[in-house]
């Protein structure tokens, strides 16, 4: 997995713990299993921009912050 495609989960990783919402939730809100959403936090799978796009929506992650390198 590139660098910055683990810079950009750990942001939604982040965002998700600080706003206090479960796995499940945004699994659900996304419409993808919770056990995906974990296997994509913990970097084991490489989500599509699709399911990035979404994960960026349901948590009210301006897009373009999320994918600034900083």
């Amino acid at each position: 997995m590139e660098q910055e495609t683990e810079i950009i989960l750990e942001k939604i990783r982040e965002t998700r713990v600080s706003k206090k919402i479960s796995l499940l939730s945004l699994a659900n809100a996304v419409e993808i299993s919770h056990s995906h959403l974990y296997y994509i936090e913990s970097k084991k799978v490489t989500p599509s921009i699709d399911v990035i796009i979404k994960l960026a929506k349901a948590l009210e992650i301006n897009l373009k912050n999320l994918f600034d390198k900083k």
